[in-house]
């Protein structure tokens, strides 16, 4: 089975319409999301570690 059968099968259940349109929303929406803190996260680390060593 193909990836892009799983996340049909997977989106089906989730959305009314045809197609995985809902599905794929949240996930991109949650990537972002993801991204986001991950960059935050990361300044942070970079910031509080540089103390002039």
């Amino acid at each position: 089975m193909s990836p892009v059968e799983s996340l049909n099968q997977l989106a089906g259940p989730i959305s009314t319409e045809s197609g995985p349109g809902l599905f794929l929303r949240i996930i991109l929406v949650a990537s972002f999301v993801g991204v986001g803190l991950l960059v935050w996260i990361m300044a942070r680390a970079f910031r509080s570690g540089n103390n002039g060593d």
